[in-house]
């Protein structure tokens, strides 16, 4: 099955420019298993070194944080929108 991802404008040099593309998976993990097998440079940025949800991004699965679900194994579905957005640090 197959969702649309957006792409953040800090991490599209790893798209091909592309703030758009698609990916095959079942969960956020096996979306984010497809992205990096077709984009490569872009493992280190979406997965830590623990292997989980690297911490400088969020990501949400339509309008739903995947924190608040179960992360890396959040469900998707055909149609679904990812987006991946950079974490903002303030104080």
């Amino acid at each position: 099955m197959s969702v649309e991802v957006r792409i953040p404008t800090v991490l599209r040099a790893h798209t091909e420019g592309q703030g758009t593309v698609e990916a095959d998976g079942a969960t956020v993990g096996e979306v984010f298993g497809s992205l990096t097998a077709a984009y490569p440079a872009l493992k280190g940025n979406l997965i830590g070194d623990d292997g989980g949800i690297h911490k400088f991004i969020n990501v949400y699965v339509n309008d739903d944080d995947i924190r608040y679900l179960e992360r890396l194994e959040t469900k998707v579905e055909e149609g679904d929108v990812l987006s991946i957005l950079p974490a903002v640090a303030g104080g």
